[in-house]
Order: C-alpha cells, then sequence, then structure tokens
C-alpha cells in the first residue's frame, strides 16, 4: 500500500536529544492534534506543549505533515496487516472464521492505537496525506466486504444484508470504540471484544426458517 507521507525521501535520521525522543514527540503531536484539531495545531504550539523550542522538534521531525503522516500510518498499519491476512486463503480455515478473526483483531488494534485511530477518523481529506490515509480505509472496507461476500457463498452469512454494508457497519462498530472505551474502565479488552463479535455475527448468521 502506498503510505501516508509524502513521497519525498526521508529525512536523515538524527540521535534524540535528551528527554524526548521522534516517538514522543509524535504521541504528543497526537495528543494535541485529537485536542486541539490538526488545522488548528502549530509547531509552535506543540513546542509550548512540550516546553522545547521549535528547533529542537525540527531536530527530530522535518513538518507537521510528517508527525501526520506518521500517525496515520500507525493507525492504519496493522489493521491493514490484519486484513491482508484474512484475505488470503488459508487451509481448513473458512471465510466466516477469519471474518470474526478480523473483527476482534480490529478492536485489538484500535486499542492498542486509540489516540492514532481517533485522528485518523477525523480526517476529511484535506490534504494529499489525507487522502491517501481515506483511500486506504476504502481499500480496508473493500477486503472486509469481499471477506463478508465469501462468508455468505459458503452459507454462514444470511445473504439479505450488501457485503459493503456488513463491511461499513462492522468497522463502524469497533470505531466507535474511540469515543468511549477506555482500558482502566469498567470492561477489559477481551469482554468488549467477545461482545462485538457475538452481537455482530449472531445478528448475520443464516438461520433456517
Amino acid at each position: 500500500m502506498t503510505r501516508t507521507e509524502h513521497a519525498e525521501p526521508a529525512p536523515r535520521r538524527r540521535r534524540g536529544r535528551p528527554g524526548y525522543d521522534q516517538q514522543a514527540i509524535l504521541r504528543a503531536a497526537v495528543e494535541l492534534f485529537n485536542r486541539r484539531g490538526y488545522d488548528a495545531t502549530s509547531m509552535g504550539d506543540l513546542a509550548k506543549e512540550l516546553g522545547l523550542t521549535k528547533a529542537a522538534i525540527y531536530h527530530h521531525v522535518t513538518s507537521k505533515e510528517q508527525l501526520l503522516g506518521q500517525a496515520l500510518d500507525d493507525a492504519l498499519d496493522e489493521l491493514t496487516a490484519v486484513v491482508t491476512e484474512a484475505s488470503r486463503e488459508q487451509a481448513g480455515v473458512s471465510a466466516y472464521q477469519r471474518l470474526r478473526e478480523v473483527l476482534r483483531r480490529s478492536v485489538e488494534v484500535l486499542v492498542a492505537h486509540q489516540p492514532s485511530v481517533t485522528l485518523l477518523l477525523r480526517v476529511r481529506g484535506n490534504s494529499e496525506i489525507e487522502l491517501a490515509a481515506l483511500e486506504r480505509r476504502r481499500w480496508l472496507d473493500d477486503r472486509l466486504a469481499a471477506l463478508v461476500a465469501d462468508a455468505v457463498a459458503e452459507g454462514a452469512l444470511r445473504d439479505t444484508v450488501p457485503p459493503g454494508l456488513v463491511s461499513r457497519l462492522l468497522f463502524g462498530m469497533v470505531n466507535s470504540l474511540v469515543e468511549w472505551y477506555r482500558p482502566d474502565g469498567a470492561y477489559d479488552l477481551a469482554l468488549v471484544a467477545d461482545a462485538i463479535t457475538a452481537i455482530a455475527f449472531d445478528g448475520l448468521a443464516k438461520h433456517e426458517v
């Protein structure tokens, strides 16, 4: 897949300065983008948040756009790997089983990358980086829809709901977690993943009349 950063050569890796490395700056940037909005946040705002000069931040990254690209890749890369793996036919593993596994793993990925996923869900295609991220999301929807269609063909799921709609609804259930799920809250990750999977597939299961 095409990465969300510009196609220009990657900046030369520099040694990190004491106190902050590139990952720490990225985490702080994502938190600030989510709190203030990406367009409303400047590198000066990020420097103030970290208690650094802008020059110190530019020691690690080249631009605000680079930080956005890295954040969106963080949100998308692992999920892309999960969906890619599930899309491959596997001996003795049905499309239905792979589809259930994708949904469960999607919950785990979202929780592991919740700040970056929150930012991803707020982009609207206002730049090439955002458009590339949206294209990657469409690819994920398409791959999941194809997997749903395969599960329908197996006779495991009802055929009365279009696969593309099912794909959007499944990802919609998972993405809703960014609004309320907290790792230290009342529900642990395994319980949430089990609940979403059960609710989704009990409703989609094909029942004999």
